[in-house]
This record gives structure tokens, C-alpha cells and sequence, in this order.
């Protein structure tokens, strides 16, 4: 009994210790879910902060892309300082028709520059006056006020036209041109022209790639080389006019979209601009350096048909006759093979290179020939024949006139 009787007067201390313990308990618990609720709070705190931040720079940047260019010029004040620089070009075509003549009322693009030691000429794509009457020519600038003009100079494979225009002096307000080459991909880019004659408007874009290569219908074929690839939205009548850089000088000259595409468009660089127009303006025709062969990019599906490791270059499929190739004795394709059910043309030389210079595709070919070189000039073809490597020495000729 007396045992029973100490148990029993032990239990309101036993349990209070156990009360003691859970209070504590809890009370830890408490705190330490307190701790890790705030080190959360204070975590998610630190994250927004640093989402704002971010925000606030991402906002700046955006601004900074549609409102500032270098020197912190908005586009606004950059427009303004080139608006009285672009112009509308018109004319009419007149062309036989089944009963009578059908007249085409033909408009575009262009923009005024001061070539040193000729004085101000208009520079514009040569497809934006083929085929105008000549009387009908006119140039119209920002002011209202409309000109006759006369062509100095074109060339189709270019896609480049420079005119004369009988305006005074005070209309002219040229651009500054510079070289195309301080171009980079996703480098800012201004076009002004007149699409759909809506004269006068301004689009943004960037620089999508770098020497593409285009064919238009008068080229007669032959590949209008180094052309910018753009994403700034270009219309008909935009031809013609100005491609801007961040500070207002031309880099190119706007000339082609892809019928249905969106944010594809296409510019002649300045480049071609310096390098031909002193040509033109003195009325004479700017050579271009021609090989001779028709081919095509070599891919991996060609390179396991041949039996080649060599997945890059540009295999030659034809070679003109009589052309510099023939004379060089490259080789065109030999025969057909089935290629996932196409017929592709193989056994012809895989070019490599152009005087050490790698050729990827055939963008690199007309790339390296139009800036690089010129007619009667040697130049050194690497090729890739039956496996092994040889060096072609070929002299350049002047393309024959394009094919209808």
C-alpha cells in the first residue's frame, strides 16, 4: 500500500514535466517554423527584388532599342535628320498590247548622295526604273517638288540605278554611304521609302544574316551576291530606298522581299554602292567576274552517296563551254544517283576553296568572286576529284549578257 500510495503521489510531477516538455516542444517548434516561414518570406522577398531589377533593365534595354540609337539619338530625331534625303521615284511603262499600248504607272524609291567630284546624284535598284519611258521619269522630294531625271548608269546584276535629277541645288540633302562590311548580325537597321506610295515611312529591324545570295528576273540568272538579310518589313515601293545604321548612314539599299514570308526582306549593301558607282555615273558597265559552271551546296546525304568524308563545298553539276572553267578543265557532274527520290547529279569536282579562302556553300562562291575579284584576274580553285585534293589555277572573264 505504501508503495502504491508514492506512485500515485509522483504522477502530478511526472506529468508536469511532460506538460513542461511539450509546452517547450512546442515552443521550439514554433520558433523554428517561424525561422524557416521568414527565411522563405525573406528568400521570396530577395527574388522579387531581383525579378524588378531585372524588369527595370529589360524595360531600359527595350527603350533604349525603340527610342535611342549611338550618341542617344531617338529614332524619332534620326528620322528627322534623314526624311529630306529619301525621294519618290516615278515613271510610266508603256508596252505593246493587243489592242493599242498598255501604260504601268511604276513608282519606288531613292535617296540623294554627294559622290565627290560629280556632285549630287540619286542612287536607287535598277529594277525600279526598267522599263520606264524615259520622258516619264521623274523624282519627287519631300517638299512636294518633282524633277525630270535622267539615268547616269545601271547595273541589273546589281540591282543598282544611279540618276541624275534637273532640280536645284537647295533640294539636295545627301546621305553619307559607309561600308557595309562594319555590319553585324542583329546589328539595329533603319529602311525609309515609299510602300505602296505611302511616301516618307520608317520601319525597324535588325541584321538577320550576312551574305546571302539572290536572283532576280533580270539578273538573267546569275546570283546578285552579298546581299544583307533583314527583318525590318520592306513593301513594294520601298525598293529603292535607304538601309540605315543606328546613325543614320546608309549601309544598303532595300530591294526584295520573299512573296508571303514575314520579316524577311532583302538590301544591297553598300559595299556594292562604293565599289560601282563610279563606274556608272561615267556611263560605263560594271564587269563582273563570271567562272562558268552551275552546281550546288554539297550536304551529308551527297557526301554518303560520293563516298566522301567532306560534307561542305560546292559541287559543280555543269560547266559552260568555252567558259574560264572548261579552259581550266573542271569538271561537271558525270551522272544520276536517287538521293531519298530525288535525282541529284554527282561526279563533278567539289570546290573547297578560291585562293585559300574556304568555300562553305555557294554563297561563299559569288561572295568571294564580287568582292575579291575582278576579270582577267588568275585566281587558285582548290577541288575535291575522286577523293583527293587538287589546285586549279583559273582566269576570271566578264559575264556574258544574262539569258531570257
Amino acid at each position: 500500500m505504501q508503495d502504491e500510495y508514492k506512485t500515485q503521489g509522483n504522477f502530478p510531477f511526472t506529468a508536469v514535466i511532460v506538460i513542461a516538455i511539450i509546452v517547450v516542444a512546442g515552443i521550439i517548434g514554433n520558433f523554428y517554423t517561424y525561422e524557416v516561414v521568414s527565411n522563405s518570406v525573406r528568400n521570396a522577398e530577395r527574388r522579387v527584388e531581383t525579378l524588378q531589377a531585372q524588369i527595370e533593365a529589360l524595360t531600359e534595354a527595350l527603350g533604349s532599342y525603340n527610342q535611342t540609337s549611338v550618341g542617344n539619338v531617338t529614332l524619332s530625331e534620326l528620322y528627322e535628320g534623314i526624311k529630306d534625303s529619301v525621294v519618290l521615284i516615278h515613271g510610266y511603262m508603256v508596252e505593246s498590247a493587243l489592242v493599242g499600248q498598255e501604260i504601268t504607272d511604276v513608282s519606288g524609291s531613292g535617296f540623294v548622295y554627294n559622290l565627290s567630284g560629280y556632285g549630287m546624284v540619286v542612287c536607287t535598284n535598277y529594277h525600279v526604273i526598267e522599263g520606264v519611258d524615259p520622258p516619264s521619269l521623274t523624282v519627287t522630294f519631300r517638299d512636294g517638288n518633282s524633277y525630270l531625271a535622267t539615268r547616269l548608269g545601271e547595273d541589273p546584276y546589281s540591282d543598282f540605278a544611279v540618276l541624275l535629277v534637273d532640280a536645284p541645288e537647295e533640294e539636295f540633302k545627301p546621305l553619307p554611304i559607309v561600308s557595309s562590311s562594319l555590319l553585324k548580325v542583329g546589328d539595329l537597321v533603319i529602311a525609309v521609302g515609299n510602300p505602296y506610295g505611302l511616301t516618307g515611312s520608317m520601319t525597324t529591324g535588325i541584321v538577320s544574316q550576312l551574305g546571302r545570295t539572290i536572283t532576280e528576273p533580270m539578273t538573267g540568272g546569275y546570283p546578285i551576291a552579298d546581299v544583307i538579310q533583314i527583318s525590318t518589313p520592306i513593301n513594294p515601293g520601298n525598293s529603292g530606298g535607304p538601309l540605315l545604321n543606328s546613325k543614320g548612314q546608309v549601309v544598303g539599299i532595300t530591294t526584295a522581299v520573299i512573296t508571303e514570308s514575314q520579316g524577311i526582306g532583302f538590301a544591297i549593301p553598300s559595299d556594292t554602292i562604293l565599289r560601282e558607282i563610279v563606274w556608272l555615273v561615267n556611263g560605263m558597265e560594271y564587269e563582273h567576274s563570271w567562272i562558268g559552271v552551275t552546281g550546288m551546296d554539297m550536304s551529308y546525304e551527297i557526301a554518303q552517296a560520293i563516298e566522301t568524308p567532306t560534307t561542305y563545298g560546292w559541287l559543280i553539276v555543269s560547266v559552260m563551254n568555252n567558259s574560264p572553267a572548261e579552259k581550266a578543265g573542271l569538271k561537271g557532274a558525270t551522272h544520276n544517283v536517287e538521293i531519298y527520290g530525288q535525282t541529284t547529279p554527282i561526279g563533278g569536282d567539289i570546290i573547297l576553296a578560291i585562293n585559300n579562302t574556304g568555300i562553305l556553300n555557294g554563297d561563299d562562291i559569288s561572295k568571294y568572286l564580287e568582292e575579291h575579284t575582278r576579270p582577267s584576274q588568275t585566281i587558285s580553285i582548290t577541288v575535291e576529284r575522286d577523293g583527293s585534293e587538287m589546285l586549279i589555277p583559273l582566269i576570271l572573264e566578264p559575264r556574258p549578257p544574262p539569258t531570257t
